[in-house]
């Protein structure tokens, strides 16, 4: 299986493991530390990866399920041990009032970048 395989198969775990309710999805697709948030009634609502497995347990994305269910994976860099992937869905759409807002971002620290500039 190739990196780009492996992702889109972790994004298929994460969104489909949520709306079948299938927790050994879940826990494989998610990091332990997980940090998912959603935009409620204008305020940010933090779900960690405990939360997020007890709720695919419990059935709770399944009240969520589009029915007819759109994911198109593009696997749009790989960089060990990050990649970047968007998925366009029919679902997880949120703008909020005061315009398009970044929650969270993942990087990987260069202790030997960051020396070479202190130089």
């Amino acid at each position: 299986m190739t990196d780009e395989m492996a992702i889109e198969a972790t994004v298929l775990d994460y969104f489909e493991g949520w709306f079948d309710g299938d927790v050994e999805r879940m826990e494989r697709a998610i990091h332990p530390k997980l940090a998912k948030r959603a935009l409620r009634d204008g305020a940010l609502t933090e779900y960690p990866a405990p939360q997020m497995i007890e709720g695919t347990a419990a059935g709770s994305g399944k009240s969520f399920d589009p029915g007819e269910r759109r994911f198109d994976v593009d696997v749009v860099d790989i960089q060990p041990p990050i990649a970047a992937v968007v998925v366009r869905s029919n679902v997880y759409l949120v703008q909020t009032e005061s315009g398009w807002k970044i929650v969270n971002a993942l990087w990987e620290w260069d202790a030997t970048r960051a020396e070479a500039e202190d130089d």
